[in-house]
């Protein structure tokens, strides 16, 4: 490995490129999976009082 760090202005704006991505695509997958959540939790229906199991 090289001592040396590349502190040129295009390794530091590949760096933030990599970053502004990365954070993208996380932020993404979050919303993906929030939204998924949220459809999955409204298809579920309550059960109706009548068919409700009976506790003792």
């Amino acid at each position: 490995m090289a001592d040396e760090t590349d502190t040129s202005l295009a390794g530091k704006a590949a760096i933030a490129a990599g970053a502004a991505i990365g954070s993208a695509a996380i932020a993404a997958a979050l919303l993906f999976v929030k939204r998924r959540k949220e459809r999955n939790v409204s298809d579920v229906k309550p059960n109706h009082p009548e068919d409700a199991p009976e506790t003792d």
